[in-house]
């Protein structure tokens, strides 16, 4: 299976990837590449991509990878929504979901106890209206 990912080049603390077309299974460090379709250097914000040639490869069937997905939408070379590349926290989503969730049982008994109380309040006040004109 072919993937369209970034190729790390560059100095310590000064990167810039090559975007490259390459079999999935090969290291990505390895620097053996099928076709060299673009360059990014994240610190200039230098962008090269050619446009028709990743157009090819995704038709013959080359899948991009989440980030080269966003930039390639971002650029416009492709249409689509991005990513979302990062993931919440696991305790965050334990939180969210043990409060979130509420089993329907729960919400029918609660449903009557609201309602039976929004009743007593309306009855209070007619009480005192008939207690206080006598």
């Amino acid at each position: 299976m072919l993937v369209i990912r970034f190729l790390r080049s560059g100095k310590k603390n000064q990167p810039s990837f090559k975007i490259v077309v390459v079999e999935k299974t090969k290291s990505s460090t390895s620097g053996r590449f099928i076709e060299q379709v673009g360059f990014y250097n994240p610190l200039t914000k230098e962008k090269v991509l050619r446009g028709e040639r990743i157009k090819y490869w995704i038709s013959v069937g080359a899948q991009p990878l989440a980030t080269v997905y966003n930039l390639l939408v971002s650029e416009k070379i492709i249409e689509g929504k991005k990513i979302p590349k990062h993931k919440k926290a696991k305790k965050l989503e334990e939180k969210v979901e043990e409060a979130a969730p509420v089993p329907p049982e729960a919400a029918k008994e609660e449903k009557p106890a609201v309602a039976e109380k929004e009743a007593e309040k309306e009855e209070k006040p007619e009480e005192k209206k008939n207690e206080s004109p006598e």
